[in-house]
């Protein structure tokens, strides 16, 4: 009897779990399906976002790849491409409402992994997929097409994505252009310990960096520009305006019992639901620590080990974090800063693991399925 495992989610953590059933669970699971539901076709690498929106840097190519192609080499009905948005779990029924383009449809589950991530609170900027992938490529455009044309431009938020999109902005245009940073605390990325080395970096590139106040509205003005508000009552007149604060769950068709007050997915040691015992969630969806690259890659792993033991009728294993805690963040596209724990790196060394190409060339090996 066929077991369906539904993937909801084509993103870091979702292809990851997807690819590891189908490549190394299937050739002992015979009677294992893999259905992958997602919004957009291809992976987007949003980890170079901060890079994409400089305009003639990055190709198209080397932020967006397909996804569907990675997944011929199985076997045939094995698995399954489902292009859609989720609209409605119902963890009790064990089934999945899915919105693609020909209508609505409902898919039955035997094991579902919940892999929708988050997104900004400004859906103009796509720090992070919101739609399809030509919804996030004309979002990309047009931003780049922005900033190609401002002279002044307000960046809201000094965690890592406003960290990084001033440095890259500095390094391309702080000579010649006014770039402000607008940070609610006294010190960048929420006073880590790195906070002053970022600093320092985007001085030298000639970004100007509001601290200790927020970016509380903003409104367009009649002849194209934006007027930001701060928080002290200082108005602010910009070309372009870059928010990067507020992550909210993508979590609506999930049934409100299994999120927390801040609708994340509550989850046990093992990252499955609460209440359910063939329900896990991972990366941005789940109330966990701080959200990153390599933290979802980790969860990730841990999650599948645990699908896969349930296929086989084992018992569950605690997913465990980071063995130490990790943070890079790049200030342009020659500089870095960077810790291993409480170990801080040098420019160089942070800039060669993260500054110097924002990891772009594992984009086709996640797409792909090769990574794993």
């Amino acid at each position: 009897m066929t077991k369906n495992v539904v993937v909801v989610g084509g993103s870091y953590a979702g292809l990851q779990i997807a690819h590891k059933l189908l490549k190394h669970t299937l050739p002992s699971e015979k009677d294992l399906k893999v259905i992958l539901v997602t919004k957009s076709d291809h992976l987007y690498w949003n980890l170079a976002s901060v890079r994409a929106i400089v305009p003639g840097v990055l190709k198209d190519e080397q932020v967006f790849q397909p996804i569907e192609p990675g997944f011929a080499k199985y076997p045939s009905g094995s698995f399954e491409f489902v292009l859609g948005a989720a609209s409605k779990l119902d963890a009790d029924a064990k089934s999945l409402s899915v919105t693609t383009a020909s209508g609505e449809r409902s898919i039955p589950y035997d094991f579902i992994v919940l892999t929708t991530g988050a997104r900004t609170a400004s859906s103009e900027v796509p720090w992070k997929s919101t739609g399809t992938y030509e919804e996030d490529l004309e979002a990309l455009h047009s931003i780049a097409k922005k900033v190609e044309s401002a002279s002044h431009i307000v960046i809201a938020g000094s965690g890592p994505t406003g960290v990084e999109t001033a440095g890259e902005l500095g390094y391309e245009y702080g000579k010649d252009r006014e770039i402000i940073l607008v940070s609610a605390d006294n010190q960048l990325l929420g006073g880590d310990s790195i906070a002053a080395a970022a600093e320092k970096e985007l001085f030298k590139l000639g970004v100007k960096i509001r601290k200790s106040v927020k970016a509380t509205g903003s409104t367009a003005t009649p002849d194209g520009k934006t007027e930001v508000t701060l928080s002290n009552g200082e108005k602010i007149i910009t070309d372009l305006y870059l928010p990067t604060t507020g992550l909210i769950p993508n979590s609506e068709y999930i049934d409100a019992k299994l999120l927390n007050e801040h609708k994340y997915v509550a989850v046990d040691e093992f990252f499955r639901a609460r209440g359910y015992e063939n329900i896990w969630a991972c990366g941005d969806l789940v109330s966990s620590p701080r959200a990153s690259f390599p933290i979802t890659d980790k969860q990730a792993g841990g999650v599948y080990k645990n699908v896969e033991a349930a296929l086989k009728g084992k018992p569950q294993q605690v997913v465990k974090g980071m063995p130490i805690d990790v943070l890079l963040c790049s200030t342009g596209r020659g500089r870095a800063t960077g810790r291993l724990g409480v170990v801080k790196l040098p420019s160089l060394a942070a800039w060669g693991m993260k500054g110097r190409t924002l990891a772009i060339e594992m984009l086709p090996k996640y797409a792909s399925g090769s990574q794993w």
